[in-house]
């Protein structure tokens, strides 16, 4: 029974779904980032009156950048298992630490691009009024929010980083693969927003030689617990 969990077609199956969430998770944020670069219109989309002046220009493209956004969440948190199921005993702290975090920032920030959408709905009934502005201060300043968002910036860039250094270390991916993973978060504290689109764009490519290497690792795993077992008896008996 163990052989079966460890070994067997589940475990081959479970990983080649989390090899495809590394190869696809990471796009989705190339593509809303890009889109929130192109829809900013010089907006600080951090402050009140920027967030609800960004949707109400764009309501219907943050609507769905907003959902794209979203789905890469969801598709992160298989993606980042995967990730961490690569990492060998000598980083195998270090990989756990950066991939809890990374786990939990990701959920953080499904919260937060869910809240975004009553940022559009105020930006569509009455746009930056004075009241609205106000009503997206409160939400924005808010304990529960801030916790919320300080988490998603731990497990953003902190998180990414340990679990880039924590793959390095394994000498599981190539040594560009782990530079474009951790290239994430330095272009996207540095690179101002067109870095963050090419932060992004490296860190898809990174994670994606990590979801090959995964499903590679999955399609050997589906082989072996198709072949017969030496040591168990056949089951047809001989000489028939």
């Amino acid at each position: 029974m163990i052989d079966d969990v460890t070994t067997g077609p589940t475990m081959g199956i479970r990983r080649g779904g989390q090899g495809l969430a590394l190869l696809a998770a990471p796009w989705a944020f190339v593509v809303a980032n890009t889109a929130q670069v192109l829809t900013a219109d010089g907006q600080d989309d951090t402050t009140a009156r920027g967030a609800i002046l960004v949707s109400a220009a764009h309501p219907l493209a943050d609507k769905w950048f907003t959902f794209v956004a979203m789905a890469g969440c969801l598709l992160m948190v298989p993606a980042v298992l995967g990730a961490m199921s690569l990492v060998r005993v000598p980083a195998a702290r270090l990989g756990l630490i950066g991939g809890a975090l990374m786990i939990a920032g990701y959920i953080c920030y499904f919260g937060l691009l869910f809240q975004g959408y009553a940022t559009i709905a105020l930006a569509q009934h009455g746009g930056a009024t004075p009241d609205n502005v106000a009503v997206q201060d409160l939400t924005m300043n808010q304990g529960f929010f801030v916790g919320v968002a300080l988490t998603f910036i731990a497990g953003n860039l902190i998180g990414t980083l340990l679990l880039g250094l924590a793959l390095l270390r394994s000498h599981v991916v190539p040594l560009w693969a782990g530079l474009c993973i951790l290239a994430w978060p330095v272009l996207h504290l540095l690179g101002g927003p067109w870095g963050e689109v090419a932060g992004a764009l490296l860190q898809a490519v990174g994670l994606g030689v990590v979801g090959w290497r995964l499903l590679r690792r999955s399609g050997t795993d589906v082989a072996a617990s198709t072949r017969p077992d030496p040591a168990q008896p056949s089951a047809v008996p001989s000489g028939q």
